[in-house]
């Protein structure tokens, strides 16, 4: 671990900045160790502020078979954080006067589809307005994932011929095709791979020597295994996935430091100048810039992203106007990495964050085995108003999924109404309706459910997927009413 003097926003002129470093290192330390504990975290971290690491750590296993543990230099796959990668390398191409903002898709692309190339710009694609279905959002995506393609034979069999979602630049959805097609697009104007693009215009220039396109061919010194962790917390190796798929949506590695050098050199004008950063941070639709999400905290611009991909799960947060920088990555799939980036900027700031509680959905599903749904459902309540364990709708939902999985079909559907009935307007918990209904064999039910998910999406980026469940069933839904 790094400690290095830095000045909490709240200061406390009674101690001196190394003082209050310290400080500030221990408790974010002694979070971060707690989620580590609960197994919610696995991986390195770094947090800065005012513009000095105050630390620098490695969190568990890199590699679970071995025992070899997370250090400030395992390198992650990145998944989605690649992500404002593409979108620097657009922008320095628009400096250099090769690629045009307002320019549509088949300028630079002449065999894509006129009828939606001709009305998709570059701007579309970087900020997520284009309405291209995203791949990844599609219900072949699981099925497909371990083969290779070149770029434009994965455009052309995967989403170049679909109808958008909507009319480009009216709403906002992320979408991962949109960031692979920007690859695709720079190969084309450069005649170089796109990860040639990157080690020459990003890695190289800013000493990003621990980062780069990964593929699971070529040795890496200390590369972290991916892992899956199931309902009762163990860990299993990760599902295989061929990375010519993520591509310039999210093939990325690196490492902590690495990432910290990334956000160095956007603070001086090494990568970009000054005009190019003030468009790219401006946010647009769905508070999503040019490859990095734009939020304000405290009166201050934030930036940041996360991403995802099998085995991993990743968050950079950034708050320039504070030196601020917090980088988690975590090697055993989805962790709650923007409830720990949150407690880290309470410490900043001078508060006190609660500690993390115990995830209640593995007690709960005990309890439930002991005791059936009704008891569990008691035991969810008297866990909510105590300290130990976390058993909100989320663990709750956790539980439904588990019922499912476990073939508990009737008490999910029960459980997966309840979730309904205390949360009409979520989106993601009319889905689980709808599965429970499916799994029922409740057909009509199902199609009501997944046509309520549509009608409550915030954004279309689920539409197609939705869209795909009520076709294959609505043909037969008349039939049973339930």
């Amino acid at each position: 671990m790094d400690i290095t003097p830095t000045v909490p926003d709240e200061k406390d002129t009674t101690k001196t900045p190394d003082t209050r470093a310290a400080e500030a290192c221990d408790q974010i330390d002694a979070i971060l160790t707690r989620y580590q504990e609960l197994g919610l975290f696995n991986g390195s971290a770094l947090v800065a502020n005012c513009g000095r690491i105050i630390l620098k750590k490695g969190y568990g296993l890199a590699n679970m078979e071995w025992g070899i543990p997370n250090t400030p230099d395992t390198k992650f796959r990145l998944g989605s954080i690649t992500k404002p990668f593409t979108a620097t390398l657009v922008m320095q191409f628009i400096e250099q006067g090769q690629i045009d903002l307002a320019a549509p898709v088949t300028r630079y692309l002449p065999d894509y589809p006129a009828s939606t190339g001709d009305r998709i710009t570059i701007e579309h694609l970087l900020n997520h307005t284009s309405g291209i279905v995203g791949y990844t959002e599609m219900p072949v995506f699981g099925t497909t994932i371990r083969n290779p393609y070149k770029p434009a034979e994965f455009v052309d069999a995967c989403f170049s011929k679909l109808e958008l979602l909507f009319e480009p630049g009216t709403r906002f959805s992320y979408s991962n095709s949109g960031y692979f097609l920007l690859g695709v697009i720079l190969e084309q104007i450069t005649g170089e791979s796109y990860e040639n693009l990157l080690r020459h215009h990003i890695f190289e220039p800013i000493g990003m020597n621990d980062s780069g396109y990964d593929a699971p061919q070529p040795l890496l010194a200390k590369r972290a295994a991916g892992y899956d962790k199931r309902f009762d917390g163990s860990c299993v190796n990760t599902v295989y996935i061929d990375m010519t798929q993520p591509y310039a949506a999210g093939a990325l590695y690196s490492t902590v430091e690495d990432l910290y050098k990334f956000d160095q050199a956007l603070n001086t004008e090494q990568l970009l100048r000054s005009e190019s950063k003030t468009r790219m941070f401006t946010p647009c639709l769905g508070e999503y810039g040019f490859g990095w999400q734009v939020r304000q905290r405290n009166g201050l611009i934030m930036t940041g992203h996360e991403g995802g991909i099998n085995g991993f799960h990743t968050l950079f947060n950034r708050i320039p106007e504070l030196g601020r920088s917090i980088v988690f990555l975590n090697n055993t799939g989805a962790a709650p990495l923007s409830e720990m980036a949150e407690a880290v900027h309470m410490v900043l700031e001078g508060k006190d964050p609660p500690m993390p509680k115990q995830p209640g959905a593995l007690a709960l599903f005990e309890a439930y085995e002991t005791s059936g749904l009704d008891a569990m459902l008691v035991r969810a309540e008297e866990m909510q108003g105590g300290t130990e364990y976390k058993a909100d709708s989320n663990e709750l939902t956790r539980l439904a999924n588990h019922l499912l999985a476990t073939d508990r079909n009737k008490d999910a559907l029960e459980l997966a109404e309840k979730l309904a009935q205390d949360a009409p307007r979520c989106e993601m918990t009319a889905f689980l309706l709808g599965r429970a209904h499916r799994a029922n064999d409740h057909r009509f039910e199902a199609v009501q459910a997944y046509s309520r998910a549509i009608e409550l999406s915030e954004t279309p980026r689920m539409l197609f997927f939705y869209t795909d469940a009520i076709r294959e069933i609505s043909d037969i839904a008349p039939k049973n009413q339930g």
